[in-house]
């Protein structure tokens, strides 16, 4: 059930998280047999660290570059 590096990187953040949301439902109802149980765990960890690892890039290209008076680049927090 776990997903190889190569289907998750096809995968875009939507996709990832609502996979994850599943995952998540799946887990707290509680009927899956434990082996599925921790294989859709093992799933989730990775799914949540790709959906980590997308918002702090995402973060990054959110900051802007500003000029300041003297027309110096310096790279500014987005607000």
């Amino acid at each position: 059930m776990a997903s190889s590096k190569k289907e998750t990187s096809k995968r875009t953040f939507e996709q990832s998280l609502a996979r994850l949301e599943k995952i998540v439902d799946s887990l707290e109802q509680g009927e899956v047999p434990l082996e599925n149980a921790i294989e859709l765990y093992e799933e989730g960890i990775e799914l949540s660290k790709e959906c980590m690892e997308t918002l702090s890039k995402a973060e990054l290209k959110i900051k802007k570059l500003s000029k300041d008076l003297s027309g110096k680049i310096e790279l500014a927090d987005f607000e």
